[in-house]
């Protein structure tokens, strides 16, 4: 959604700079000169009055007739953006796959579609709009003819005759302009109302007691994280402690719950039941920007930013320091890889005459998950684009900092990445299968393994 928000941000701020606004600001004074207009002579006040109420009448037709319309038109543009945004990010699988002319045809589809809505929208309002014009025009000629057949009488004079026309004119232009610019009124509400119900759901900011450095010490009690109703729970109950100095290897199938563990660890998934937490205090103590200094991270897909390299190790700040941007790559063993590239440092991620590898990537997600020094590190999956070097420097990091103390989560089913962990937890289906010191874990699991070979060795008789 937030996409989708800042687009409903843009089209209230063009709203706001639109004469749309104006319009809507200059209808309340419409009485006003409707009730001059009655001073003038009742004749005339009840021309104008009955002129308004038809404009009203076409306003309240046009708001019937369209609203629903430009809402379509809105959510099938919004749906096209979206399919756009979402190959646009993914434009080398779409091309190696040979999926560029379905893809483009499928944007087509949604892009025409979208543009049907948003012209059967317009046509409704331009029809109307058109009319609402004719009839003032013809409204502000009779007037003037009512006004010429008083004067004649003897009941007005031409100034006022004249004066009740531009009257008029003032009254009703408001109205004629707020149905020329009904659609984009209509889409800024919808996007007001999108927005506010955006944050709503989000909530305001925690703004929580400042707490000094956490130590590395980590406590998960009971995890717990429901997978909705009818659905067996993503996280059941999973408890687990590391001591400062200590590393945990989270191990286990596919959809397990290694990544929702993770979520967890950093406070990015909404707990059912259970608690986190770090240095004696739950993640929720801690201030989301302070927490994200202590806990350092790196996903299974090494996600940069456009910036350089740098930039990125260092957190996209302004001006990251250089000694801890340095003291980062050196920790992730890639300061000698990254004085390879042309520009060193420097080097912007997106350059494509570069062309990071997804190896090179990873050592600088690495980098910038070891930036700052932060009491706990959290490894998902991070040796899924690494090679044997990139492995090697992984194992390091985290050799590293357990002699300073510090601890690590590493969760992965590759042997190589448990190999500097102090225990093991073994998932299943969400819940905890084993846990305890690595090897003994290992043995174990070597054990059962064995004992299932005997079994169906034995004809499954076991």
């Amino acid at each position: 959604r937030p996409a989708s928000a800042t687009r409903d941000l843009e089209v209230i701020q063009s709203t706001c700079a639109s004469p749309a606004l104006t319009a809507l600001m200059d209808v309340p004074f419409t009485p006003a000169f409707i009730a001059i207009i009655f001073v003038l002579h009742p004749s005339l006040g009840l021309l104008a009055l009955a002129g308004g109420s038809v404009l009203v009448a076409l306003a309240c037709t046009n708001q019937i007739a369209t609203y629903r319309r430009i809402g379509r038109a809105h959510m099938a543009s919004s749906e096209a953006h979206g399919f756009s945004e979402s190959a646009g990010q993914r434009a080398e699988l779409i091309r190696s796959q040979a999926m560029v002319d379905t893809i483009a045809d499928r944007w087509m589809e949604l892009r025409n579609a979208s543009l049907i809505q948003a012209m059967r929208a317009s046509d409704w309002n331009s029809g109307l709009s058109t009319l609402t014009k004719s009839f003032r025009l013809f409204l502000q000629s009779l007037i003037l003819a009512l006004g010429a057949w008083l004067v004649l009488q003897g009941q007005l004079t031409p100034g006022a005759m004249i004066a009740s026309s531009i009257l008029l004119g003032r009254a009703l232009t408001p109205l004629e302009q707020l149905l020329s610019r009904w659609p984009q009124l209509v889409q800024a509400r919808q996007s007001w109302v999108s927005l506010a119900g955006l944050l709503e759901t989000t909530g305001s900011p925690a703004n929580p007691t400042k707490l000094p450095q956490p130590s590395s010490q980590l406590i998960a009690k009971g995890l717990t994280i429901s997978g909705g109703p009818g659905t067996p729970p993503i996280l059941y109950n999973v408890s687990f402690t590391i001591g400062p100095g200590e590393a945990l290897g989270v191990i286990g199938r596919s959809g397990s719950g290694k990544t929702t563990i993770a979520k967890a660890l950093l406070n990015q998934a909404r707990l059912t039941v259970g608690e986190v937490r770090l240095g004696g205090a739950s993640l929720s103590q801690y201030c989301p920007n302070a927490l994200g200094t202590y806990i350092g991270y790196l996903p299974q897909e090494a996600q940069l930013l456009s910036g350089s390299i740098a930039e990125n190790i260092g957190r996209m700040a302004q001006n990251p320091d250089s000694q801890l941007v340095v003291a980062a790559a050196r920790k992730a063993l890639a300061h000698k890889m990254i004085l390879t590239l042309p520009n060193g440092y420097d080097t912007q991620i997106d350059d494509p005459k570069i062309g990071l590898s997804g190896g090179q990537r990873q050592r600088i997600a690495l980098a910038r998950a070891l930036f700052g020094d932060p009491v706990l590190l959290v490894l998902d999956e991070p040796n899924s684009a690494l090679d044997q070097e990139g492995t090697e420097a992984l194992n390091a990091a985290i050799r590293a900092m357990k002699s300073e103390g510090r601890s690590a989560v590493v969760m992965t089913h590759r042997p190589m990445a448990i190999s500097e962990c102090d225990n093991l937890l073994v998932l299943e289906a969400g819940s905890v299968k084993a846990i305890g010191p690595r090897d003994s874990v290992l043995k174990a699991m070597m054990k059962n393994a064995g004992d299932i070979r005997q079994a169906f060795a034995n004809g499954g008789h076991s």
